[in-house]
């Protein structure tokens, strides 16, 4: 029977033996709704919600490495591991939220709507996306080095920080552009031929299931490894798993390819190709 087990130090990095129950089921569902997300990328050629469905293989090692560390407890790597992959994953799945929004912008032709200009729409929330995502894997490695564990939680409180303002910033982009067009709509939204509603709406749910979770991050860390988020399992499943499959499932629910025929831009031409072609 596994039991809890500190590291050669005598420093215990976990505060209780991970559930492998636990780690099974949402390594399963997590399994399950990535490899859906790669076979939409792969029919639908849309390249832009690649980084979604790599979140997922994150969340996938994560789980993987969790159920690892059950009999591991004692050993520092699989802990490093899965703290990584489990934390980073959602970076990846707000890159392509962000990019979401820029699409839905062009299909209805309101560019003139946008808070920030269209053609820095994406890549301001993108970078900064890079950013918390940089700052995050930078601070997490620095976290299983001892002596640089205190700057390395520090850092990674940094970045989720900056991963909440950003998604605050990006809602409130997204409400004054559905707020915007919703008084003077422009002929293609008002038309009903674009699913713009629907995609915006889903947004708004996936974005704040990823400010839920990283709102949680922030005070888990805050908190410290002796604090109670840390030294209980089941706020981890509740607070950031659930919430992140809940957004995987949505986000293939309402898979913004349909968005595509709308676009009229170069994003179209590898798909009008390949209708040629057929």
């Amino acid at each position: 029977m596994a039991k809890l087990e500190s590291l050669k130090s005598g420093y215990y990095v976990w505060q209780y033996v991970p559930s492998i129950v636990a780690a099974v089921i949402f390594l399963i569902l997590f399994l399950a709704a990535t490899s859906f997300h790669f076979w939409k990328i792969f029919r639908t050629k849309v390249r832009f919600t690649l980084p979604f469905a790599i979140g997922g293989i994150f969340e996938i090692i994560g789980y993987a490495t969790r159920i690892d560390s059950h009999n591991n407890t004692g050993k520092l790597m699989p802990y490093c591991i899965q703290g990584v992959f489990i934390l980073l994953g959602p970076a990846l799945f707000a890159a392509s939220v962000y990019m979401v929004l820029g699409r839905i912008i062009r299909s209805v032709k309101a560019e003139k709507y946008s808070v920030i200009r269209i053609d820095w729409l994406t890549k301001t929330f993108v970078l900064s996306d890079v950013l918390t995502f940089l700052l995050q894997a930078g601070a997490s490695g620095m976290m299983a080095i001892s002596s640089l564990t205190n700057i390395g939680q520090a850092v990674v409180i940094a970045g989720l920080v900056l991963q909440v303002l950003s998604f605050c910033l990006f809602i409130v982009t997204a409400y004054v552009f559905q707020r915007r067009i919703r008084e003077h709509p422009t002929p293609e939204a008002f038309e009903g031929c674009v699913p713009w509603k629907q995609h915006l709406n889903s947004l708004y749910v996936i974005s704040g299931l990823i400010l839920v979770r990283s709102i949680f991050r922030v005070i888990e860390y805050a908190m410290g490894n002796e604090g109670y988020p840390l030294s209980n399992e089941w706020m981890l499943y509740i607070f950031d798993s659930v919430p992140m499959i809940t957004a995987m499932v949505i986000f293939a629910i309402w898979y913004p390819s349909e968005l595509q025929p709308f676009l009229g831009d170069e994003e179209n031409a590898p798909n009008e190709a390949l209708v040629t072609k057929a």
